[in-house]
């Protein structure tokens, strides 16, 4: 194009805004659209398992109060990451999650691969009073999840929900959620959703 042609564009608000949004929408689609037909962005890893009843009902709660403001789910592909972390994190891990935890933010540790990492009770001690187990820790306790009833009665309905965007859950799994989540706290249901994180490629190095 030729400098009166740019000067044509420069000078008209609207055009320039129009071939803006088209630049930005097709090179947005040229990266996006092949990933829909890649397995290793559609498939879940080997071993991965759609979240318990109890587990999910723990996300909603980690969502809730805002876990992912302070940590991330994402390792990157960097040495200084895997070392401390683990295996990198990869597409086909979080095929069931919606929405995804990735965060971009790290006051605390990323989260990606805490699952087995620590045992239950230290969890609940944790999760009660930080300050007990790391002294210099800035995080909130939340000590009254430990009182509180995990939401028994919306369990069926989640998983209901998520395996119409594709969560493979059986009939039999929906039956008994209610079940599986009753008697538990909050408190529980949040362990149970940390200590599940990046476990399919927990021993991978």
């Amino acid at each position: 194009m030729d400098s009166s042609g740019h000067a044509v564009i420069e000078k008209n608000m609207g055009l320039l805004i129009v071939l803006i949004v088209l630049a930005i929408s097709f090179g947005g689609l040229v990266e996006i659209v092949p990933l829909f037909f890649q397995k290793s962005t559609t498939e879940p890893v080997a071993g991965l398992k759609p979240y318990t009843a109890l587990e999910l009902s723990g996300r909603d709660i980690y969502i809730r109060e805002g876990c992912y403001n302070c940590h991330s789910q994402m390792i990157r592909p960097f040495r200084a990451e895997t070392e401390r972390y683990g295996h990198y994190s990869v597409a086909g891990e979080f095929v069931y999650d919606s929405p995804f935890q990735w965060g971009s933010k790290r006051t605390g540790p990323d989260l990606a691969r805490v699952g087995g990492r620590y045992s239950d009770e230290w969890h609940r001690v944790h999760l009660i009073n930080p300050r007990d187990l790391v002294p210099e820790s800035n995080m909130p306790a939340y000590a009254w999840l430990a009182s509180a009833p995990a939401d028994a009665a919306g369990a069926p309905a989640k998983m209901r929900a998520l395996r119409r965007l594709g969560v493979p859950y059986s009939d039999a799994d929906i039956e008994g959620a209610a079940d599986a989540v009753k008697g538990k706290t909050e408190l529980e249901a949040l362990i149970a959703y940390l200590q599940g994180l990046g476990t399919a490629l927990r021993n991978v190095r």
